[in-house]
């Protein structure tokens, strides 16, 4: 492993994170073709999915590709889907060395793509900047793996940790700054999810703002009796932009069929107890294609996501200001009774944003 190496594919990284929240069910892959150390080709899958990275880098590159090594965020395709396999169009291209981080958790690639490439001579190189690429694929890998999305749940709280008074008022807890940062993170994902309370509380529109992005998430609420208000910015919006509703198995049939007028995708899930499982929610919404999933709360739906052990990353915004016990706790009762059965997350950095601060977390 050269420095060359690491330096072309922390580029490859970089580009594939582009395609966050955007190539869903596809994983966000970027590619860098070099030739006598000058970069003649570079690409990110597409919105979509297709076309895949490499396709976009080799066409880039056309005829300066033969010889050449590419740089790969994820081992090449081998599969022929609604695209034919990338590891056949490095092949065609004569390129003379793949380097990539690791191979694909698809069944369908995984090593796959290597073997190919190294059938037809082609140098691979694996290992570089694996962890990297693992921690942005992972998404993707829990889906092929277990079947769900990633979820990354997201508390904007007072130091105390409240989100809202005890009259419900939340706007605004956190400052512009933190909101701005929040958007950047809903555009990184494949979905927003919020649940009843929240989405009848405060009627939000769940969409990226203010980033100059035209594509948006698909919108999530969980809602047990889909009893949600029907003139909401949601309900409004649902013929433009995705909305997905997960409701209980007793749901009423006239808000099913409202809602489902409205232009909503209707997704019913099986209950626990008082409340939707929310392994099964997961589970179906990794069967719809999505491998990142941004949830905003509230403290009910984040409550059974942590007690069932399902949050991967936490997103913690703290603001300064105190409301009391009376106030609207950030997380919901989850029946912990004893200190080594709460969740536990590591660390990863803490930012500032203005006069709040960002905690970033991750599964212990």
């Amino acid at each position: 492993m050269s420095a060359d190496d690491i330096r072309f594919m922390a580029l490859a990284l970089s580009l594939g994170r582009r395609g966050m929240g955007n190539c869903w069910p596809n994983p966000a892959v970027g590619c860098v073709i070099v030739r006598d150390g000058r970069i003649v080709g570079r690409g990110w899958t597409q919105p979509g999915g297709r076309p895949h990275a490499e396709t976009v880098a080799l066409a880039q590159a056309g005829e300066a590709a033969r010889g050449a090594t590419a740089y790969v965020s994820l081992e090449p395709c081998a599969h022929h889907g609604q695209t034919p396999p990338c590891a056949e169009a490095l092949i065609a291209a004569g390129v003379a060395r793949v380097v990539a981080p690791l191979a694909d958790s698809d069944p369908r690639v995984s090593g796959l793509g290597f073997e190919m490439l190294r059938r037809h001579d082609i140098a691979v190189t694996t290992g570089v900047l694996a962890d990297d690429a693992a921690r942005d694929h992972a998404g993707f890998f829990l889906r092929t793996e277990q079947g769900r999305p990633l979820v990354t749940l997201k508390l904007a709280e007072s130091l105390d940790g409240r989100i809202a008074t005890a009259t419900g008022q939340s706007k605004w807890i956190t400052g512009p700054q933190a909101r701005r940062l929040v958007h950047g993170m809903r555009a990184r994902h494949d979905a927003v999810m919020v649940g009843g309370g929240t989405a009848r509380a405060d009627d939000p529109s769940l969409t990226v703002r203010d980033l100059g992005i035209d594509r948006q998430p698909v919108r999530i609420v969980v809602s047990r009796f889909l009893d949600l208000p029907l003139l909401s910015q949601l309900a409004r919006t649902a013929r433009e932009l995705p909305v997905w509703l997960c409701h209980g198995l007793g749901a009423d049939p006239e808000r099913r069929h409202a809602w489902e007028g409205l232009g909503a995708r209707l997704i019913p899930c099986a209950e626990q107890g008082s409340q939707l499982d929310p392994g099964d929610i997961l589970r179906q919404l990794g069967e719809a294609g999505l491998t990142r999933v941004f949830c905003e709360g509230g403290g009910s739906l984040a409550a059974s996501l942590l007690a069932a052990d399902l949050v991967d990353e936490l997103v913690v915004f703290s603001a300064g200001l105190a409301i009391g016990g009376e106030g609207i706790p950030a997380i919901g009762a989850m029946g912990v009774e004893r200190l080594e059965s709460a969740p536990r997350f590591r660390l990863v950095e803490v930012a500032r944003a203005d006069n709040d601060v960002v905690q970033y977390w991750t599964r212990v």
